[in-house]
């Protein structure tokens, strides 16, 4: 190129400074404290993450647990949470959307035409803002935390206080069954150092499939937008062929190799969530003494939800979020019921060994591939 030629930009699907920007300042205001009464919150929760990890290697049985340097715990507010989200998209996603403007400008051109008034900043800093107010906690395995090379564990304070102020439950309780939830998280990808890797190349292959759709892009959103509109009326009656899990946005833009594709994320999503759940209901009375109390509050808080909110969650794909904790958690209860927690942490020792969405529903066909079933 001469030094009198100009690159041409490639086309931006997502202003992500905007994204960040918007986020932080829809995010609503969290529960009214004083000063004091803040920092001593965050302290207490600091501690109890700490205090959580000797509680998830003694039920996890994953000596992953012994050594987290890799990683570090963040205590952070809601627009702290959604700025963070905002890079952490980032991250994942351009690799491929760089790769697609390299190899086919002209679908990267279609699909900036496709998804201008779908996807902008703007758009995507209002999601973020929405889930700010819902996330407990969360860990990103895929931005680099500030003092280590791992992800970040990042626990959503205001959050945390106003479900079990919600819940009415005691809150030290309360946020160490959080936080054992969540280093779980922490610690399974410090026991499969590859699966970071892993899931990053899976969901770059899953983007970089969409955006090559470009050109029917705009049909295929109307089309979920209809479905979604059907599966909101009260009047609507079960057919036999796709539930409820085919009627979210992500599910109608997928091509046959872009349902596999998601198949396996959606297994693997429900392994984490499912394992991190039943190690935080694994903890007796002892250790979180009104720990069934606040798994009963805590399952009745869908109930109390209204009917705007429960699009807002169909549309975002929450929905199916909860499904995945479900549906994991029984295949791990499963599978370590029949193999025992050393059989079942098999799981981590190599992509191979990751089930699949049909095994997921099917634990016995997992053991059996496996050949973990233990005799008698």
């Amino acid at each position: 190129m001469s030094s009198n030629e100009t690159a041409v930009p490639r086309p931006q699907l997502v202003n992500w400074d905007m994204a960040a920007s918007t986020a932080a300042s829809l995010t609503p205001a969290g529960p009214t404290m004083e000063p004091a009464e803040i920092a001593r919150s965050v302290q207490n929760i600091r501690r109890l993450a700490d205090e959580s990890v000797a509680h998830v290697h003694a039920i996890s049985r994953l000596d992953a647990a012994r050594d987290l340097r890799d990683s570090e715990v963040l205590v952070i507010d809601r627009a702290s949470w959604s700025r963070a989200n905002a890079q952490s998209f980032r991250t994942l996603l351009e690799p491929a959307l760089d790769q697609l403007a390299a190899t086919r400008p002209d679908v990267m051109r279609s699909a900036s035409l496709a998804l201008g008034g779908t996807l902008t900043g703007a758009q995507l800093g209002t999601v973020l803002a929405f889930l700010s107010s819902k996330v407990l906690g969360q860990y990103d395995p895929f931005v680099a935390s500030r003092h280590a090379q791992g992800g970040r564990l990042m626990l959503v304070a205001p959050n945390i206080i106003s479900v079990e102020r919600e819940l009415n439950v005691d809150p030290s309780d309360f946020r160490l069954w959080v936080c054992l939830h969540e280093q779980t998280h922490r610690v399974q990808f410090a026991a499969a150092p590859w699966l970071r890797d892993h899931m990053r190349t899976h969901i770059g292959e899953l983007t970089s499939g969409l955006m090559d759709k470009a050109d029917s892009l705009s049909e295929r959103l109307g089309t979920a937008v209809r479905n979604l509109t059907t599966a909101q009326r009260p009047d609507r009656t079960a057919v036999a062929g796709p539930g409820p899990r085919d009627t979210g946005l992500l599910s109608i833009l997928q091509g046959p190799e872009d349902r596999a594709r998601l198949s396996h994320l959606t297994a693997v999503m429900s392994l984490l969530e499912g394992h991190a759940n039943v190690v935080m209901d694994g903890v007796d009375g002892r250790i979180v003494p009104s720990v069934k109390t606040i798994r009963r509050r805590f399952n009745a808080r869908g109930t109390s939800r209204g009917p705007l909110e429960k699009l807002i969650r169909q549309l975002m794909g929450l929905d199916a979020k909860m499904r995945q904790y479900s549906d994991g958690s029984r295949f791990v209860r499963r599978v370590v019921s029949q193999t025992g927690m050393d059989g079942f942490n098999a799981v981590w020792e190599a992509e191979a060994n990751l089930p699949t969405e049909q095994e997921i529903h099917a634990p016995d066909e997992w053991i059996d591939r496996m050949s973990l079933r233990r005799d008698g």
